[in-house]
């Protein structure tokens, strides 16, 4: 089993910065895709970013790009979400997620995080 902990939400006024940050535990960190999902009250999940195992390609939803950046520290085991330009529609719950298998980013995650709170005023 792959731990997840998240970190780094919290409330800011639109126009700010926030950066989550997700540290997994296990030695296999690099082998693992990773991604942040985003959930808003009574909505459901959807995508937000992607990253794979090297770093070496990023994905990212409509609504987050040129704000939003994704990154990884494999010596860390630590993937990070560095938003900028936060809108109040980027309110909700953010998780982290582990991918074992090869193939789409999008999909199929094997371990989630807990969540962390993204609260953006106007």
């Amino acid at each position: 089993q792959v731990q997840l902990v998240e970190s780094g939400g919290g409330l800011v006024q639109a126009g700010g910065s926030l950066r989550l940050s997700c540290a997994a535990s296990g030695r296999t960190f690099s082998s693992y895709s990773m991604g942040w999902f985003r959930q808003a009250p009574g909505k459901e999940r959807e995508f937000v970013s992607a990253i794979t195992r090297s770093g070496g390609i990023t994905d990212y939803a409509d609504s987050v790009t040129g704000r939003f950046t994704i990154s990884r520290d494999n010596a860390k085991n630590t993937v990070y979400l560095q938003m900028n330009n936060l809108k109040p529609e980027d309110t909700a719950v953010y998780y982290c997620a582990a991918k074992i298998r090869v193939g789409n980013i999008h999909y199929d995650y094997d371990y989630w995080g807990q969540g962390t709170q993204v609260t953006v005023s106007s």
